[in-house]
């Protein structure tokens, strides 16, 4: 699914228009973008957590060339789905 598709089916299913499920949909991300970068943390009973971890820096292959790289160490968002989420998607 797309963001446009995203778009339009919560402007069906919340009977409004595309423009303002749009701009809710960016509203969310930028919460959840902002929360995660002051807390780490984010959890929404039923769908999920997200969460901010550190990966170690690392050594790794080039798969053209099969040359060592140097793959430097950087944060990342985990999602963990909540039981709700898991139990719908089975």
């Amino acid at each position: 699914m797309t963001k446009a598709e995203l778009i339009g089916v919560i402007a069906e299913g919340s009977d409004i228009s595309k423009a303002a499920a749009a701009t809710a949909l960016d509203v969310y991300i930028a919460a959840v973008a902002k929360e995660l970068k002051k807390s780490g943390k984010l959890g929404i009973v039923g769908f999920g957590t997200f969460s901010v971890v550190k990966r170690k820096a690392r050594e790794g292959r080039n798969p053209q060339t099969g040359k060592s790289i140097k793959i430097p160490a950087k944060k990342v968002v985990k999602f963990k789905a909540g039981k709700t989420l898991a139990d719908k998607v089975k």
